[in-house]
């Protein structure tokens, strides 16, 4: 499908979503004997050796940037400003993180904390930051986006601490539950606003292809990867509608989990493997940075020898939704057609995997 295409069926699903449309489907109803025989087929290969629970990454990462570091301007915890390329932040409380959203966001595949996603991205942030950050992780494996309604709840049950920024993965189960998209991306959208309001960036990992999957054959491979495109892209518009950012997960789950899927996909050859989340975490952890300001201000301008750059929302979500870690976030508020939105291809950022330390409340091991 091309990328035109693509934004067009990404525009009406965000618009059924906005406005409260039927169900748009995916796929053609002459489609469905063939997706469910494969999908059976499938099932019997995809899941096996799974770890049935993702390990625990709560706690505190970069302990020790506890004190003041940078220049000593003494400037005030969040917004994070940076200057000259270094960032100064003060003593004060850790930047909470929280991720939502499915196993994928939970970590599920992996056996060590250090190695969930969650933890990767705490990991970075601290170091980034040279601050301690907090990170909290209500996913929930084999949740779909009907399921953000709950997991925001508890993220925001205590308005005294609201985080400071909100990581969604969601719309794996979305593709392969058949939950219609404008469903999907409805439920979505509510969640980041109810976090935006509350006061939280969100960054959203969109759905990823589904079509890398190495066990699923054709035809169901090519339905799966249009499926789940055009889920990411019409996320992505209504993620930034709310005013949220998204990073495409499509393309780390191509090429580079396709060309090595023993390598990049973990036992059950469904989640990814440790070095599949390293992957994804690179891709996230510079527009999480961006996010709260602590990217150099020169790297936030749009680079044309990279292609970034102004586009509408809907043709910027079909674009990312093919490129690996391409991120889109709101730009001007209108256009001749329609919102506007910047597209980025940050360069990805290696990731410290270190385990959490215990926060106050919690004993140590």
């Amino acid at each position: 499908m091309s990328s035109m295409s693509r934004a067009r069926v990404a525009r009406r699903i965000a618009a059924g979503a906005a406005y409260g449309g039927g169900g748009i489907g995916l796929v053609g109803a002459a489609a469905v004997g063939v997706l469910l025989t494969e999908v059976r087929m499938a099932k019997r290969v995809v899941g096996n050796g799974s770890s049935p629970h993702p390990p625990s990454a709560e706690g505190l990462y970069g302990r020790s940037y506890g004190r003041s570091y940078g220049s000593g301007h003494g400037r005030p915890f969040g917004p994070f400003a940076p200057h000259d390329g270094t960032y100064d932040v003060t003593d004060g409380p850790p930047i909470r993180l929280v991720m939502l959203g499915d196993s994928t966001a939970a970590g599920q595949g992996v056996h060590r904390a250090r190695q969930t996603p969650g933890a990767l991205l705490a990991s970075g942030l601290a170091a980034v930051a040279e601050h301690p950050v907090e990170l909290r992780n209500v996913a929930l494996p084999g949740a779909q986006s009907d399921d953000l309604d709950r997991q925001v709840a508890l993220v925001l049950e205590d308005p005294s601490r609201v985080p400071d920024v909100c990581v969604i993965m969601i719309g794996a189960n979305d593709v392969t539950h058949r939950m219609p998209p404008t469903r999907s991306v409805r439920h979505l959208s509510a969640a980041v606003r109810r976090l935006r309001t509350a006061g939280a960036e969100v960054v959203v990992g969109t759905c990823p292809d589904l079509g890398t999957i190495e066990p699923v054959q054709q035809p169901l491979r090519w339905i799966a990867r249009r499926a789940s495109r055009q889920l990411a892209a019409a996320q992505t518009i209504g993620v930034v509608e709310q005013g949220g950012r998204t990073v495409s997960l499509g393309d780390l789950l191509g090429p580079e989990f396709e060309a090595n899927p023993r390598e990049l996909f973990g036992p059950d050859n469904y989640h990814p493997s440790a070095e599949g989340y390293a992957t994804a975490a690179m891709a996230v952890l510079p527009t999480v940075c961006a996010a709260l300001n602590l990217w150099p201000a020169e790297e936030e301008r749009p680079d044309a020898s990279r292609r970034e750059g102004f586009l509408p929302v809907a043709r910027a979500a079909a674009e990312a939704a093919s490129e690996a870690g391409t991120e889109v976030t709101a730009a001007m508020p209108t256009g001749p057609r329609g919102p506007w939105a910047l597209l980025k291809r940050r360069r990805r950022r290696r990731v410290p995997a270190t385990d959490p330390a215990p926060t106050a409340a919690e004993p140590s091991a």
